[in-house]
């Protein structure tokens, strides 16, 4: 399978990944023979990249970091617990959440057995979503995030838990914003932008009202925009005023949000919100929890076309465990033409070769599965 840029799709190609949409629900599948009608209808949701199968990648392949049943099912459980929130009385909504605490403890212990159970590197660019909802997905893909740099720290089973659901609640605040400044196309003014910020004391204030919900769970929805040097919200905290979790659930934020498709921007990929991270670690980030993640992502998924520093074209065929920058690569592409005989090319041996573009419109000859 081959990660390519949807604009370059051309009927006939085959659908490596499922697109779905914001419920689930598949619109196009997997093993599926695009048409001219469907690759205008992806452009038009805004879906940035898929999988396709050629002969190019034959053999390659991009696990899902996460089933689609486990995500769907963790999503709807999100969007039922969230949505509430608008709709009901306080006392209805403490009652509503100390239920919902339970399963979400559930959804945390799945996640966990998948991440551990896997053994693989963790990428979402194999789950191709359109997202109607997209604080509820947000809400998974950070706890997914979360749970992972928590493994990688080696941070014990109960704290796991407990940082789990501090990640899965964390913008349950942003329920009580108003929908059309949310999903606002335009800039926001500054009134508007006090308003988003507010989700964060919002958050607080419903969580901390929970019988059997640790305060440290507010703390998380609480301090998750807080910054190392103080320019974060909502109190300006600086360094180890921050509680730990809250500095882990800010780096899976941010990736989230930057490799998420929003009606005011387009997505990032992995190694561009990476650099992003790495550009405020020390300063708006922690440096250990950066260095915990980029161990747990996939920066270059399977599958994607990457550009060397010697002007080679590859396409990511494996990963190397602890050097997620220097994947294994087949490489299609020297001198400027397509080879008609790849090769493999380790760069966790190959040092003196580096990794320093990607190229999404590739174009290959041999396009047959």
């Amino acid at each position: 399978m081959r990660f390519i840029s949807a604009k370059t799709l051309k009927p006939g190609m085959v659908m490596a990944s499922t697109v779905y949409n914001g419920n689930g629900q598949a619109l196009i599948k997997s093993g599926v023979s695009v048409t001219n009608r469907m690759v205008q209808r992806l452009i038009q949701l805004n879906i940035q990249y898929v999988y396709i199968e050629d002969g190019l990648s034959a053999g390659i392949e991009a696990a899902d970091s996460i089933p689609a049943k486990v995500r769907q099912d963790a999503v709807n459980k999100i969007n039922s617990t969230f949505s509430h929130l608008e709709k009901n009385s306080v006392s209805s909504n403490l009652v509503a959440l100390e239920q919902s605490a339970a399963s979400f403890k559930e959804v945390i212990d799945t996640i966990l057995n998948e991440i551990k159970g896997s053994g693989d590197l963790l990428t979402l660019l194999t789950d191709v979503f359109t997202y109607d909802s997209y604080v509820f997905h947000h809400s998974f893909n950070v706890t997914l995030y979360t749970l992972a740099i928590g493994i990688e720290l080696g941070m014990p089973p109960k704290q796991l838990d407990m940082l789990g659901l501090g990640a899965i609640m964390h913008d349950i605040g942003k329920m009580k914003v108003p929908e059309d400044i949310l999903m606002k196309p335009d800039k926001l003014t500054y009134e508007e932008f006090n308003e988003v910020q507010k989700h964060s004391e919002y958050g607080f204030d419903i969580l901390r009202q929970l019988h059997n919900v640790s305060l440290l769970v507010a703390h998380c929805a609480f301090q998750h925009h807080e910054r190392l040097d103080g320019s974060g919200y909502p109190r300006g905290l600086k360094g180890d005023e921050i509680h730990p979790f809250a500095k882990i659930i800010a780096v899976a934020d941010v990736f989230d949000a930057l490799t998420s498709n929003r009606v005011y921007r387009e997505a990032m990929l992995p190694h561009e919100a990476l650099e992003i991270l790495y550009a405020g670690s020390g300063t708006l980030f922690d440096a250990n929890v950066i260095q915990a993640f980029r161990k747990s992502v996939a920066i270059y998924p399977n599958g994607m076309v990457v550009v060397l520093s010697d002007g080679r074209r590859g396409i990511v065929e494996k990963q190397n465990k602890g050097l997620t920058h220097r994947p294994i690569l087949r490489i299609i592409a020297e001198n400027g033409e397509e080879l008609s005989q790849p090769y493999s090319l380790d760069l966790g041996r190959s040092l003196d070769t580096t990794i320093t573009g990607f190229d999404p419109e590739f174009e290959s000859r041999l396009m047959e599965v």
